[in-house]
């Protein structure tokens, strides 16, 4: 066949808030934009919300005049980096906590110097690591109660929820496991919002002072509204708090945006930041593909994300791990292909690559001929497994098998999956003994 050759209801309601976008991002590239934490605290101020005191620095310079600006000489430091466990994580360059508590201007200058243009790593982020280009300076204020809140949509009432507990200021899914009756979820109706007496409901329930009632309710009600007018699919605080001096502050936030209402929110996704981003999945948004980098060796192709998740499954169940999920949709044209080939083939990683396409709105003949032209530009020596079912497939099936090229044209799916894993266990292990392989199938 081949042969070598030298050469309880948070819980669940967290579960579905969380979880399942990351089941979601399998099925589609990026479902909810992130911005940054001192973003979030701009847009909450604009709507009248009570943030800390602070501002944005992109240098030693600028952070030592924004901590002279800010009363006091009691404040906060904080890594923008879009990434849970920051006050945990280190840098690159050894330094030690993405969250600091600083004194002084000066102070403030020489952390900010050793967070900026260094990399976070967070249990979140890997040991990659994430760059941070600026830092957020706000004023340091003590909390007497904390609380945590979140808006976000829920799949199983099919509509937006307020997720809120009493116990503030920690991991909420900790929370959520260990003392579920901690937990407040309360359901909108879309029609009706947040009235007065569900706010002030809810701000009770927590534990509000009497003297900041009113403020939390206000607070409810207008994270809400910046919900449904800014197209957000999460605002999540925590924690929520009630200061010494009875101000109800939102001392951390985390917003995130539905990218399909980015033509409407011009402002908000200016906010992008790419380079908290991987590199591949930015290019391959820019291009209209659907692209998520996986661990594994054997690059996907597949037009629909139904087919592309039952690709990966396949795969998966013949002993072979995916590299990739890639969804080319309707329209896999030979540029299509060609940009999705790039992507793929920039992973060192790769040593096969599956093509599975149903040729319905593109017809299979067409997509075979942008698939041969591409594989001879690229001069490509990974072996590429196409199956391409649906109009003039036969036609297909032959150009591909005339072509000469290193394109194995397999029309049953467990098939083509077996010798995609197949195919790729040989050029793994060729690699590793450092000789050219060569195929041919037999089948």
């Amino acid at each position: 066949m081949f042969k070598l050759a030298r050469s309880k209801q948070l819980a669940s309601a967290l579960k579905r808030a969380t979880d399942a976008p990351l089941r979601q991002a399998a099925v589609q590239q990026r479902r909810n934009l992130s911005i940054h934490e001192y973003r979030s605290a701009q847009l909450l101020d604009s709507y009248g919300i009570g943030v800390p005191k602070g501002d944005v620095a992109h240098n030693r310079k600028e952070a030592e005049e924004v901590a002279s600006k800010i009363k006091g000489d009691d404040m906060v430091i904080k890594a923008q980096v879009l990434a849970g466990g920051r006050g945990k994580g280190h840098f690159d360059n050894g330094f030690k906590g993405g969250v600091r508590i600083v004194y002084s201007p000066r102070e403030a200058g020489i952390l900010a110097d050793q967070m900026i243009g260094h990399k976070l790593i967070t249990k979140q982020t890997g040991e990659k690591g994430r760059i941070c280009s600026s830092v957020y300076i706000v004023e340091r204020k003590f909390a007497r109660r904390e609380f945590y809140l979140a808006i976000l949509m829920d799949r199983q009432s099919q509509g937006p929820v307020i997720v809120a507990s009493s116990q503030g200021g920690m991991d909420i899914e900790a929370v959520a496991k260990e003392s579920p009756d901690a937990i407040i979820t309360t359901k909108v109706d879309i029609h009706k919002g947040v009235t007065d007496d569900m706010a002030r409901k809810i701000a009770d329930q927590l534990g509000f002072s009497p003297q900041c009632t009113d403020q939390a309710k206000d607070t409810i009600q207008k994270l809400y509204k910046i919900f449904m007018e800014k197209d957000a699919t999460q605002i999540e605080i925590n924690p929520l708090s009630e200061t010494s001096d009875h101000q109800v502050l939102c001392m951390d936030a985390k917003l995130n945006f539905d990218d399909n209402a980015d033509f409407r929110q011009k402002e908000i996704f200016g906010w992008r930041d790419t380079t908290q981003e991987d590199a591949d999945e930015v290019k391959a948004g820019e291009s209209g593909l659907n692209f998520i980098k996986l661990d594994g060796d054997i690059g996907c192709l597949v037009n629909g994300a139904g087919l592309a998740m039952a690709t990966m499954d396949i795969i998966k169940l013949n002993g072979g791990q995916p590299a990739n999920f890639l969804d080319v949709g309707g329209g896999a044209t030979p540029e299509a292909i060609k940009q999705a080939f790039d992507l793929i083939t920039s992973d060192p990683k790769v040593t096969a690559i599956f093509v599975n396409i149903f040729g319905g709105i593109v017809r299979c003949d067409a997509i075979a001929k942008g698939l041969i032209q591409v594989v001879e530009q690229m001069n490509l020596r990974t072996p590429v497994i196409a199956r391409l079912q649906g109009t003039n497939m036969e036609q297909a099936h032959k150009l591909i098998n005339e072509s000469g090229l290193k394109i194995f044209s397999i029309d049953d799916l467990q098939t083509a999956a077996e010798k995609s894993v197949q195919f790729s266990k040989v050029v793994k292990m060729a690699r590793d003994i450092d000789v050219g392989v060569e195929f041919t199938l037999g089948i």
